[in-house]
Order: structure tokens, then C-alpha cells, then sequence
């Protein structure tokens, strides 16, 4: 069976534009999540974090007319453009697969013109594939909040079946004044920035960004820290549209598959940590379960917020940061355990030798999915 490597990635979000800048930024203790007074999406102020529309036109203007892209095509024409440039991947190989992951895609055209085709997530990906030359037709997934991680399972099967040598996989997703008010029609939205697995956490806070990550099936593309893509597993418990299961029981179905395929002593868990009431406790339920309550687990929703279909990209870039450098990140938010399965949560970055990392993620419609990273 082919192994699956990690050749290259980028994160972008308010704390940076690269993955270097974010865990610089998380290092320093920031958090992009800030009060926002935008009035074209909330009468009143909300936390959220979102990226700076000058710094974007800043950057993207080094590559194109931006006048000719929506805020959504900048976004993730700048990360998979940071991405590549580390690489020597032939962009228009045949054997090369491009994946965009979204929830919304380029949403917030719809209060201005609900019949413009860029609306359309596979207008949106043939738009990325025609602009970076890929010969394959693009790949669409878009599987609520699991999307990220659903798609980097998708292209290690891919991989691993001998469809494709290489897969680029962006994940981005906005906000709008259309994904604010369903959050807060769920009443979901926090009071404050996100506290994932608190106490006193009340919600999530929203976030935009883009991630970008390079599998490819070749181990001489991946540098001197080589990480592998292992086998990943997804499920739906089909509980409620919008609710966890409370005993977590696709999570734990997705997590005992994963660990039974791949028997490894899991050193990290990069968990979905909404910071809602009942994913977090889902979240909880479903790692004691499985016998993990010991591992050190943390999630990054408290530095740049819930980024919806681009989370399960951005936060496994993170995860794989964290094996290269032997570091786990703080729980940004995070202070007094409120999960009534008490679990090992990362309250401050410690330097830690990690050989794998186990990535989790839970969406809307009772979907799940678990991922393993780990160091050749």
C-alpha cells in the first residue's frame, strides 16, 4: 500500500499569512478574534475573526487585478499560491488533483445578486483549476464542518488507491451577513471570544481563512521531517440537523474505527472545540469512550474562530506544525474544565516530543470524521 505525505501547506487567517506567522502569533499569545462593528452583517457588534480586506488586497495584488476576484477567490488563490511555491509539483500533471473544500463558497454574492454563477461551488473550483492550470476536473467536497478533514481522507484514498501521485487541497470558507444570522438563529453565537471546553464557555465564534495542504505520494518532496497522511474514517450518526449526538456515538464509531485500522498511542488530538455547549461535551463523551481522556487535546477555535468547511484543513496544518516542531499548543480561551468527562486539555504550549496526532472534527447532520498524522 502507497504511503501518503504531507509536501507542503499554508494557513491564512487574521494572525498571518503564512503557517510560520499563525504559530508565531499563537505563540505570542494572539487571538484574531476581536468585536466587529460591520453593520452590512449585524445591526449590532458580534466577536468574530475575520481577515483584513487591505492586507488581502495587499498581498493579492503581487499576483493579479483584484478587481477581478471576489473576496473568497483571493483568499484561496493566495494560500494555495504560498503553498505550490515551496514546491516542485508539476501544476498541470496529470496525475495531479486539485480539492477544494467549503461549506458557502463565495456566499456573500447572494445579497447582491442571488443569480450570479459564482455562487455555484463547482464554478468556484473550475475557477481555481483554470487559474493554476490543473489538468484534472476539480473536486468538490462540502460535508458541513467536517469538510476539510473529509477531503484530506478523500485524497489519501485517492492517493492511496494509485488514482493520483498528488493532491492540493484548499479549504476556505467567509462571513457573511447569510452564515452570521443562521448561526445566531441557532443561538450559538458567543457572547465574547471563544472558550473551548470552559466552564463558562457560551458559543462559538465565527472565522474565515483558507488552508491549504499537499499530499503526494513521493518522499523525497517532503523535506527532513517527513509526516505521513494515515487512514482516515468518517460516519453520520444522523442525530439532528444541527445537534451532536449526546452520547457521541459517530464520533466514537469514527475514532474506535480509525484506532483499530491504525493500533498507534496516540500522543495529540486536535479536537473540533466549537466551544458550544453540546459539541464540546459530545466531543468529551466520545474521547472517553474511546479510552483517550489522558491524551493532551486542544482545539484552535480560540485564536482565529470556526471557519466552517476550511477548519478541518487549517487545523490539521496546525497538527502537522505541531509534530515538525515538537510543540502543543494552549487552548486559547480555555481555563476551568465544564465537560463532565474530564479530559487533558493543553492550558498552556508546551515543548513536547509528538510522533502522531489524532484529528477530529464533527458537523451539522450528525456528520464526523477522524484522521491520523504521524512521523515517518
Amino acid at each position: 500500500m502507497r504511503e501518503v505525505y504531507i509536501s507542503a501547506d499554508n494557513i491564512i487567517t487574521p494572525l498571518g499569512f503564512t503557517t510560520d506567522e499563525n504559530a508565531a502569533s499563537m505563540l505570542a499569545g494572539e487571538t484574531g478574534i476581536r468585536i466587529v462593528k460591520e453593520e452590512n452583517m449585524s445591526p449590532l457588534p458580534f466577536y468574530a475573526s475575520l481577515i483584513d480586506p487591505k492586507l488581502l488586497l495587499g498581498r493579492f495584488s503581487i499576483f493579479d487585478d483584484p478587481a477581478k476576484y471576489t473576496r473568497f477567490d483571493k483568499m484561496a488563490i493566495c494560500s494555495i499560491k504560498d503553498a505550490v511555491s515551496s514546491t516542485e509539483l508539476n501544476l498541470t500533471d496529470s496525475r495531479t488533483l486539485f480539492i477544494l473544500s467549503t461549506t458557502k463558497g463565495n456566499i456573500d454574492l447572494l445579497e447582491t445578486d442571488s443569480s450570479d454563477k459564482r455562487l455555484y461551488l463547482w464554478n468556484t473550483a473550475r475557477m481555481l483549476q483554470q487559474y493554476f492550470n490543473f489538468s484534472n476536473e476539480p473536486l468538490v467536497v462540502s460535508d458541513a464542518c467536517i469538510s476539510g478533514v473529509q477531503a484530506i481522507i478523500t485524497g489519501v484514498r485517492l492517493i492511496k488507491a494509485g488514482l493520483y501521485d498528488n493532491c492540493i487541497i484548499n479549504g476556505t470558507d467567509i462571513i457573511s451577513e447569510f452564515v452570521l444570522s443562521g448561526f445566531n438563529s441557532f443561538k450559538s453565537i458567543s457572547t465574547g471570544p471563544c472558550r473551548p471546553f470552559d466552564r463558562t464557555r457560551d458559543g462559538l465564534s465565527l472565522g474565515e481563512g483558507s488552508g491549504t495542504i499537499i499530499l503526494t505520494s513521493d518522499p523525497s518532496a517532503c523535506g527532513n521531517v517527513k509526516i505521513v497522511a494515515g487512514d482516515g474514517f468518517s460516519t453520520n450518526d444522523a442525530n439532528h440537523i444541527s445537534g451532536p449526538s449526546r452520547t457521541g456515538e459517530g464520533l466514537y464509531i469514527a475514532i474506535s474505527k480509525l484506532l483499530k485500522n491504525t493500533p498507534v498511542k496516540v500522543d495529540f488530538i486536535s479536537a473540533h472545540g466549537t466551544a458550544t455547549l453540546y459539541n464540546d461535551e459530545m466531543e468529551s463523551i466520545a474521547m472517553t469512550r474511546a479510552g483517550l481522556q489522558e491524551v493532551p487535546v486542544n482545539s484552535f477555535k480560540g485564536y482565529w474562530g470556526h471557519t466552517l468547511g476550511a477548519a478541518g484543513v487549517i487545523e490539521s496544518v496546525m497538527s502537522i506544525y505541531s509534530i515538525r516542531n515538537s510543540i502543543l499548543f494552549n487552548t486559547a480561551g480555555f481555563s476551568e474544565s465544564g465537560v463532565t468527562n474530564p479530559l487533558n486539555i493543553v492550558n498552556a504550549s508546551v515543548s513536547k516530543d509528538i510522533g502522531n496526532c489524532m484529528k477530529i472534527a464533527s458537523g451539522f447532520g450528525g456528520c464526523n470524521a477522524a484522521i491520523l498524522f504521524h512521523r515517518k
